[in-house]
């Protein structure tokens, strides 16, 4: 038998020592005190899911799941390599409601269970079919059972289970409902369409609930008698090829699986954390914002605006850097500040020019005059905290680094990203409500 490919990279004289490594790996990531509660919280199932992997792991068990439309009869298939029945099967639609699992002690001292899960067509088959890829995050050989050639939903099915990078194999079942010449043609179209993501060493047939056999007797007077004789079962190239697996492969089958699975959770819980950062950033931000508008149009001494701006500005840095993990003192948001406003007043000079005329005009004008330019200083003064926000988030969020572009060519994306208009509207409405009811 040749090795299977996607364990090339593992291979290992200890498998006992990979099962080990791999429970620690996720160990590490069920007690990281750096994944916030909320996002522990939306990956609820997830992480059951690795609790579960890492029980596994201590227990030696290896996972084999069988997928497949209703009526394909994989409960059947289970059944027959288990020797007994123990799963349930009826020609009823849907009849496997939820996953079942049993013991198959087949294989030297290893723990296999075998887990039978709903088809994938059924009714409900969208919250079924997300049940169902769960386990197939946590099986270590993924069984996908047909009946003859595959339809569109299966189709779909084996390619997202290949995707999945867990051993897969095709089994056609029923093959008592073909004849020869029937099944080896059919195989080998099976084996050609799925070529690009199952080897045909995997795509295997067999007959694990075999119909009758109908035979017909004649009597001595001549009459002619139906009866049928039973089949036995035809799994046992299937058994002895998932032996082989197994025997060969199947604790670091297991603990490849564990670190497949951490991976992927340890991806979608770092993209988590960088969404909700973003979304606490955004609130800070535009929280800032307000706060510096107010007080930039509120205060009558444009000096006081200058200073006050500035230091809404630190005070927002500082926070931001918390966001991200990162300490900053004053004195260091200072020097980004000065970093960022020194690009932004060669990218915003309309901004600066404006904002100072409106200084000059809010000291030598009085009563409305004052009223009127304080709401347009103050909401240039919102947008300016909000570029310098998103500047400095986005050095944050790059590890305290501009990157490659550098501090001008991150701000000049963040302006061209903006819509300027909505902003500046969003933000006059936001400051002007705020000084109606300080009025």
């Amino acid at each position: 038998m040749q090795n299977l490919p996607w364990l090339k990279k593992v291979k290992t004289k200890d498998p006992e020592q990979h099962l080990i490594n791999a429970n620690q790996q996720i160990q590490t990531l069920l007690t990281d005190t750096g994944v916030p509660s909320a996002v522990r919280q939306e990956l609820l199932q997830e992480f059951s899911e690795m609790e579960a992997i890492s029980e596994k792991l201590q227990q030696s068990e290896i996972h084999i799941a069988a997928f497949g439309r209703v009526g394909t009869g994989k409960s059947s298939l289970l059944n027959a390599l288990l020797g007994r029945k123990v799963f349930s099967t009826s020609p009823l639609h849907g009849e496997t409601q939820f996953k079942q699992r049993s013991q198959w002690d087949s294989v030297n001292s290893d723990h296999v269970v075998l887990v039978d899960t709903p088809g994938i067509d059924e009714l409900d088959g969208e919250a079924r079919e997300k049940m169902a890829t769960s386990v197939a995050q946590i099986s270590d050989i993924v069984l996908m059972v047909c009946e003859g050639d595959l339809t569109e939903t299966e189709l779909t099915a084996v390619r997202n289970l290949a995707g999945r990078k867990r051993p897969l194999l095709l089994v056609l079942n029923k093959s008592d409902r073909y004849s020869r010449d029937e099944l080896n043609t059919l195989l080998k179209h099976l084996k050609d369409r799925c070529k690009s993501f199952i080897n045909p060493e995997n795509v295997l047939s067999c007959s694990a609930d075999p119909r009758p056999e109908n035979i017909i007797q004649i009597d001595p007077a001549g009459n002619e008698h139906r009866d049928e004789r039973p089949r036995t079962t035809d799994i046992n190239d299937l058994k002895v090829h998932l032996w082989n697996i197994l025997e060969k492969e199947g604790k670091t089958l297991a603990a490849l699986n564990a670190a497949l699975f951490t991976s992927e959770l340890d991806g979608r819980i770092a993209s988590k954390i960088v969404l909700a950062r973003k979304t606490v950033a955004e609130k800070i931000i535009r929280n800032y914002c307000l706060g510096k508008g107010l007080v930039v149009a509120v205060n009558p001494i444009p000096v006081a605006d200058l200073l006050a701006a500035a230091g809404t500005d630190v005070a927002m840095i500082v926070h931001l850097g918390n966001v991200y993990g990162f300490q900053l003192s004053r004195r260091d948001a200072s020097k980004l500040l000065l970093t960022i406003s020194a690009q932004m007043l060669l990218l915003m000079s309309a901004y600066w020019g404006v904002n100072m005329v409106s200084a000059a005009m809010k000291t030598i004008s009085a009563g409305m005059s004052a009223a009127l330019t304080a709401g347009a200083q103050g909401t240039l003064a919102w947008y300016a905290t909000y570029v310098t926000g998103r500047a400095a988030e986005t050095w944050f969020a790059k590890g305290k680094s501009w990157g490659s572009s550098g501090p001008k060519e991150t701000i000049n994306e963040i302006l061209d990203s903006l819509d300027q208009d909505s902003i500046l509207q969003f933000a006059r409405s936001d400051i002007m409500g705020k000084l109606k009811g300080i009025r």
